[in-house]
């Protein structure tokens, strides 16, 4: 209770990273019900919204009374792979949007006028966040049937372009990880494999599929000699 009478934003991130879970309607619902009975302004980031592989990408913005509690952070960064030239928006409640125009306009000076027509462009292409969609999911597949077969318990993501599982707890006759960290210095120093760990909620391994490859077979070849580099050590989960 003392938290909420502090409280004045409610930060949500969905698709989420890293877990790739989805938001629903009801969910949403409730986030608008809380924010109106506490006074509590909510910032949903929507970076990897494009990116939804669970039925149609569901924007906060689409709830009934969204607009008059928040606002929503859109990124080219994930559906358009703009990645390191940062170039998004935010939409909503107008005093949001107005105030954080305010702080952003005092603390730089807009982005590289590049950056920004490259985005026009991009935005005006219905067919480049389709295709990039389509990309990710393809990969994630791949990445879901390679590791399930290493032992890892893994399943599709609802969205994003990472994938999130339980971290190994050591290896048969060998060492033990007490920590994501472990296990994801363990699989690069050993095995050249690059996780990221995740121990805020238990020890987790996050994987990504943002990797340079050509085309769909240097994919696969990259699937191939990693699941038989992982399959080389003796898990234990």
């Amino acid at each position: 209770a003392d938290v909420l009478t502090k409280a004045k934003l409610l930060v949500l991130n969905y698709p989420n990273s890293p877990t790739g879970k989805t938001a629903t309607p009801e969910f949403y619902e409730q986030v608008v019900k809380f924010a109106k009975t506490h006074k509590i302004v909510v910032i949903q980031d929507a970076a990897h919204i494009i990116l939804t592989f669970q039925g149609e990408p569901l924007s906060f913005l689409q709830t009934p009374g969204a607009g008059e509690v928040g606002v929503e952070i859109h990124s080219l960064s994930k559906g358009y792979d703009m990645i390191g030239w940062r170039i998004g928006w935010v939409c909503g409640n107008a005093r949001i949007v107005q105030a954080f125009s305010d702080v952003k306009d005092n603390s730089d000076s807009g982005q590289f006028i590049a950056i920004q027509k490259s985005a026009a462009a991009a935005l005006d292409d219905e067919t480049i966040p389709q295709r990039i969609a389509a990309k990710y999911h393809r990969r994630l597949e791949k990445l879901v049937a390679m590791l399930t077969r290493c032992g890892f318990e893994c399943s599709m993501p609802g969205g994003s372009y990472f994938l999130y599982t339980v971290a190994p707890k050591g290896i048969v006759a060998g060492e033990e990880f007490d920590s994501g960290e472990a296990a994801s210095q363990y699989l690069i120093t050993q095995h050249s494999i690059v996780t990221v760990p995740w121990d805020e909620a238990g020890p987790y391994l996050r994987f990504s599929v943002t990797y340079e490859a050509e085309d769909e077979q240097a994919e696969d070849a990259l699937m191939v000699e990693t699941e038989s580099r992982l399959k080389q050590i003796q898990f234990v989960f």
